[in-house]
C-alpha cells in the first residue's frame, strides 16, 4: 500500500543511508522499522500484579480486569447490578 508521510529532512537521509547500506530500498527499510517496533515491549511498561481475593471482597481468581467482557460477565453471574 502506498502512503505519504512527513519526516525530518535528517532522520529521512539517515534511514536512505541506513536502507543503502542494508541492500533495501527506503520502504523495505522503514516497513521493517515500524515492524520491529511494534513487536518490541515498551521497556517502560511494566505489568501491574492485581491482588485477587478467595473471600470477602475484591477481584475473583480467573477475572481478567483488563476485559470489560470479563468485569460484566462476572458482574452478571453475582447478581449485584446495582
Amino acid at each position: 500500500m502506498r502512503t505519504t508521510l512527513s519526516i525530518d529532512d535528517e532522520l529521512l537521509e539517515q534511514a536512505k543511508k541506513t536502507a543503502r547500506r542494508r541492500g533495501q530500498t527506503l520502504g523495505q527499510y522503514v516497513e521493517s522499522a515500524v515492524r520491529r517496533d511494534l513487536v518490541t515491549p515498551d521497556p517502560k511498561a511494566v505489568a501491574i500484579e492485581l491482588p485477587t481475593f478467595t473471600r470477602g471482597t475484591g477481584m475473583r481468581p480467573g477475572i481478567d480486569p483488563s476485559s470489560n467482557r470479563a468485569l460484566y460477565d462476572a458482574l452478571d453471574a453475582s447478581g449485584d447490578l446495582s
